[in-house]
């Protein structure tokens, strides 16, 4: 009599995926990590700097950390004078560029993106041409006209040349050309004119944008030295970057303590409004096709 033959089941194989990370990826993790710590060395040795007395940031070789860290070169920024006016007049100019370009930017965008005119391509094609062109070379136009206006020494003549740029103008109307355009032909066939319809329409959909534009315009204004160096003819209108300038140089040298501390001043706002604004700024920048 035969023996019944046993079938034995198949070894069961694990079929889970491989959690083994590949190698393309660990590099360009480290790459990242890499560019990121390059990145973020020079502040952080701005704000390590900024502790130091003079003679450590001086010293060769020097160290990252502070031997004996000190608030010297803070207190010695703070207590120059007429310090708070500098802040002040960094802090309207700043603030006043952002709000016109976020209003007149947004406006011109609005204008380019959902209104047919005459001349409407040709006008944007200058906007274009603008951006390519340098600033330097419409600098000292610049100033002739402004102080053939009897603009000069004044906040007005700070603030009046980059109330509207053109690299605002282009981003607004790129995110605005994405608003589907039958929110704006609804509100035409209710009744709406196209004021109600930019600020009751357009405006908040565009708040990525908006903030966006504000971070960058504030950035390029709170940092702006040239012009008001030669626009403010007097202590009473300088700004932070112009009153640092002219006060981290003594007689015998450049006073690095005060210059680092008051750059940590100089930076600590923007990287504040940046935090603030991170979400919008992302979202902004994606739908506006800023690479």
């Amino acid at each position: 009599m035969t023996a019944p033959t046993v079938t034995t089941a198949p070894a069961f194989r694990d079929r889970r995926p491989s959690r083994r990370v590949p190698t393309a990826r660990v590099v360009l993790y480290c790459a990242l990590v890499l560019g990121l710590l390059a990145t973020l060395a020079p502040f952080a040795w701005m704000f390590l700097g900024s502790v130091k007395p003079t003679g450590e940031i001086v010293a060769h070789p020097s160290s990252w950390l502070p031997r004996s860290a000190t608030l010297a070169n803070f207190e010695q920024l703070l207590s120059k004078q007429n310090f708070g006016l500098y802040f002040l007049n960094s802090t309207l100019v700043a603030v006043a560029c952002v709000l016109g370009n976020l209003l007149f930017c947004s406006m011109a965008g609005y204008a380019f993106a959902k209104i047919e005119f005459a001349g409407k391509r040709l006008l944007f094609g200058l906007v274009l041409t603008m951006l390519i062109i340098p600033g330097v070379t419409t600098f000292v136009p610049l100033f002739v006209l402004v102080s053939n206006m009897g603009l000069g020494n004044s906040y007005l003549g700070l603030v009046l040349p980059f109330l509207v740029t053109p690299f605002g103008v282009f981003i607004m109307r790129q995110f605005i050309r994405d608003i589907p355009d039958a929110l704006v032909e609804a509100a035409r066939l209710d009744g709406a004119g196209e004021s109600r319809i930019f600020f009751r329409v357009i405006l908040p959909l565009t708040r990525p944008a908006l903030a966006t534009l504000a971070i960058l315009t504030f950035l390029a204004q709170w940092n702006n030295f040239l012009w008001p160096l030669v626009v403010a003819q007097t202590e009473d209108h300088y700004t932070l970057p112009v009153a640092l300038a002219l006060f981290s140089v003594g007689a015998n040298g450049t006073n690095y303590g005060l210059l680092l501390a008051g750059a940590v001043t100089v930076v600590t706002p923007i990287i504040l409004l940046f935090l603030a604004l991170q979400r919008h700024f992302i979202q902004g920048v994606a739908n506006t096709g800023i690479k």
